[in-house]
């Protein structure tokens, strides 16, 4: 079903969590809420699941009021399933005991619970273990065939591959998105990782202070950030004094493209570059000279000073050794630059 939550406004005291949240994600699809710890997207799951009543505004699967101008349908009537961060398995229940708890005692059949192990990628010999004799991974797909087994309407999930390991908590991501994806339920994640969100979300909705700054498909909100901010909080960026010329920016790197202006009229800008845009190579007589050099895996930062400003570049590791401390470079820029207000914050 479709999710609305219209207008949502949350305080708990004299602080508010949660200001005038707008959106809309339609039926079958996956939204990664992101923002920084405290920003507000737990209250929001939970006052979409109905542990939280808001101060204002609606909530509606399809025209079904859940929340809002009097209406205030309990947790247990929304048909919205929930997955917290730990996965909350009952410790003293098997694998399949875990995943019926939810049914009827009547439909807590063997081949229900087969069916819901299948589709979550559990083999059928874990179905009489118990949740401690089970990987990270494992239990996180068990808490999410505990959820499905209920057909709710939408799910929510809270963090719920924070506590994996990096390797585990992608191959674990990328198993629920497609679980979720073969269900066509609405799905609605929170996350502090923008990796995590960019790669799990059908949409992309940036939290910050409790406000909604910017929603819609990954790549428009990595690629043309609302404002420095969100910028920073989906990746790694490289924001350079800049002056406009026409279509393009005189920046330290020289003149480049610019693919949106957000700057307004203000006169003083910068330019934001990820620094996968940009490309380096040693030259005698070149703009930069490398200042910093930190290697990591399949490529190596690159720190390189430019007159009284720093750049990092991220590098191939094979051209790598090819940029020591102290060697001249050239820099050339892959794409376009969004230009923003030099006031905002950086």
């Amino acid at each position: 079903m479709t999710l609305t939550v219209s207008h949502v406004r949350k305080s708990f005291g004299a602080d508010d969590v949660l200001d005038d949240v707008s959106f809309r994600v339609p039926r079958g699809s996956r939204l990664a809420l992101v923002g920084p710890s405290g920003g507000g997207k737990s209250t929001l799951l939970r006052v979409i699941g109905g542990f939280e009543t808001p101060d204002a505004g609606t909530v509606e699967l399809d025209d079904r009021r859940l929340v809002g101008d009097g209406v205030n349908v309990p947790a247990h009537r929304r048909r919205i399933g929930y997955v917290p961060q730990d996965g909350a398995l009952f410790p003293h229940l098997s694998v399949a005991g875990n995943i019926g708890f939810g049914l009827p005692r009547a439909a807590r059949q063997r081949t229900r619970i087969a069916e819901l192990m299948e589709l979550c990628s559990l083999a059928s010999d874990l179905a009489d273990r118990l949740p401690h004799e089970l990987s990270g991974g494992q239990q996180q797909r068990v808490a999410l065939a505990r959820t499905l087994a209920t057909s709710p309407d939408v799910v929510l999930l809270d963090e719920p591959f924070s506590a994996l390991d990096a390797e585990l908590r992608e191959a674990t991501r990328t198993a629920v998105a497609e679980i979720i994806d073969r269900t066509g339920v609405t799905a609605v994640l929170v996350t502090h990782d923008h990796t995590e969100a960019l790669t799990f979300g059908d949409l992309v909705g940036v939290l910050i202070d409790g406000s909604l700054v910017q929603y819609g498909a990954p790549e428009a909100v990595y690629g043309e950030p609302v404002d420095l901010r969100v910028a920073r909080l989906l990746g790694d960026t490289v924001v350079l004094p800049a002056r406009r010329q026409g279509a393009q920016a005189l920046t330290p790197l020289g003149v480049i493209d610019v693919g949106r202006d957000l700057a307004g009229e203000a006169s003083a800008v910068v330019a934001l570059l990820r620094p996968d845009q940009l490309r380096v190579r040693p030259e005698p007589q070149g703009m930069a000279t490398v200042a910093h050099v930190r290697h990591g895996g399949a490529t190596t930062a690159v720190t390189l000073a430019i007159g009284e400003d720093t750049v990092t570049v991220m590098v191939p590791r094979r051209d790598a050794d090819a940029l020591a401390v102290g060697v001249p470079a050239h820099v050339t820029v892959d794409g376009a630059a969004v230009l923003y207000p030099a006031a905002l914050p950086r």
